[in-house]
C-alpha cells in the first residue's frame, strides 16, 4: 500500500484583535486550539510544556490586572493630591498676630 505525501497550504495565521501588539486570553485560546489541531497525533506536544505555557499566560494575565489596578490607584492619588493643593491655595492665610 503506497501513501502519497499530502501538501496542503493550510497555514493558519492568527492575528490578535485590537492594536496588534498584545494578545488577549481569547487570542491565546485560539492559538492553542490551532496548535492542538495541527499537531502530529503520533508526536503530540509535551504535556509539561503545555502546562508551563498556560501557567505563564495565567501569570501574565494576573500581572496585567495588577498593573491596571495600580494605575487606577495612582490616578486617584494624583487627583486627591491636586484637590488638596487646590483647597490649600483657596484657603485664606490666617491673620498675623
Amino acid at each position: 500500500m503506497a501513501v502519497n505525501n499530502v501538501t496542503a497550504n493550510s497555514n493558519i495565521v492568527l492575528q490578535p484583535k485590537g492594536s496588534g501588539q498584545q494578545m488577549g486570553q481569547s487570542d491565546f485560546l485560539r492559538l492553542m486550539t490551532a496548535q492542538l489541531s495541527q499537531q502530529d497525533p503520533f508526536n503530540p506536544v509535551d504535556n509539561q510544556q503545555m502546562v508551563a505555557q498556560m501557567a505563564q499566560f495565567s501569570s501574565l494575565a494576573g500581572i496585567s490586572e495588577t498593573n491596571t489596578t495600580l494605575q487606577t490607584i495612582s490616578d486617584q492619588l494624583t487627583a486627591q493630591t491636586q484637590l488638596l493643593k487646590d483647597i490649600k491655595a483657596a484657603t485664606p492665610a490666617p491673620p498675623a498676630a
